[in-house]
């Protein structure tokens, strides 16, 4: 007897359209599984890009470099008081204010010691963070060590606008001074605050001064320039009357040192690298191409010493902090600043 062989039904068959449906199906799975991790490769490389790229300009300090860096870095003065609160008092200068005006004199100062710790704050973020990152591999760097170093950052700038915020009153105060036919109290003040951010910048907290000379003297010497600078537009206008050839008397231009003055300027810096040690020294001539080559690498200074590059970074540190202390010691910035 044959046995009969019951036939597959037909709804049961794959037609060639369903595998096709079904092949497209798979691939629109695989590709749409494998976008996201795409997307965050991206992202990660994106933002690993602007962070290595970013500047990170500080102050350097010896503190920086100490067992309880972080610490003094930390600890509030214990008689800190919230920063920026207002006074309860009304304005001293009277009502005639703009609001922007009033809401300076009641904002509260800062005293010396919230001074020099809000300073040292910043400074030890900005120095921690350019630490950090200078010890990444740039394609190896993590989203949370990218995180990490940019709340530093962060936080580095909230306390910076602190400061400002402290001492925008300084610069209305000078501005008064300066007002003239060409420079109006607004633009002053406009151009007061951003001498005042610069100068939040460069200040060297450890030299143990307040931050208002140090402030008070940029922002001047700031006024002046821009009166210099207008005096020399207006003399460009001056016609050629004889009634006017007296007004148009031409003015020194004071805006470079004289040849004189730079000599002067390298027999004192010859002398101050002089009194750096030798590996000190051969760092900073190096680093910076004062023996006119190409200025050098933290990197390649440390391969031809044989030292690891961050040790290299920490002696140029320890170098420049000499160097400010003796500027500062034989009143550099001031001599400078009268000759200009």
């Amino acid at each position: 007897m044959i046995a009969l062989v019951k036939p597959r039904p037909k709804s049961a068959r794959p037609t060639p359209k369903r595998v096709g449906q079904k092949t497209k199906s798979i691939r629109k799975t695989a590709v749409t599984a494998a976008s996201p991790p795409a997307r965050g490769r991206s992202v990660l490389e994106s933002r690993r890009a602007r962070l290595f790229e970013r500047v990170i300009d500080y102050v350097p300090c010896r503190q920086f470099l100490a067992e309880d860096a972080e610490r003094l870095a930390s600890d509030l003065p214990t008689d800190a008081k919230v920063p920026l609160q207002h006074a309860a008092a009304a304005s001293p200068v009277g009502a005639a204010l703009t609001p922007y005006l009033a809401s300076l004199y009641q904002t509260r100062l800062l005293s010396k010691e919230e001074e020099q710790f809000y300073f040292r704050r910043m400074n030890w973020l900005k120095f921690r963070a350019a630490t950090v990152r200078g010890r990444l591999d740039r394609r190896r760097t993590t989203l949370r060590q990218i995180e990490r170093i940019e709340g530093w950052l962060t936080e580095a700038e909230t306390v910076k606008a602190i400061i400002i915020t402290s001492n925008l009153r300084l610069v209305v105060s000078i501005a008064k001074k300066f007002v003239d036919t060409t420079n109006s109290f607004e633009e002053l003040v406009g151009e007061g605050n951003v001498a005042l951010m610069r100068a939040v910048e460069k200040f060297s907290f450890a030299l143990g001064n307040r931050f208002s000379t140090y402030a008070t003297y940029a922002i001047q010497r700031h006024f002046f320039r821009l009166s210099h600078k207008a005096r020399q537009l207006r003399q460009r206008f001056v016609t050629d009357d004889e009634s006017f050839k007296g007004l148009s008397a031409a003015e020194p231009n004071n805006e470079q040192c004289s040849f004189e003055q730079i000599a002067v300027l390298k027999d004192l810096f010859a002398k101050f690298l002089g009194e750096l040690e030798p590996r000190e020294q051969q760092i900073v001539v190096a680093r910076f191409g004062f023996d006119g080559q190409p200025p050098r690498t933290f990197r390649e200074l440390g391969a031809s010493m044989g030292v690891c590059k961050e040790r290299i970074r920490q002696i140029q540190t320890r170098a420049i902090d000499k160097l400010r202390e003796m500027a500062a010691e034989a009143r550099l910035e001031q001599t400078v600043g009268d000759w200009l």
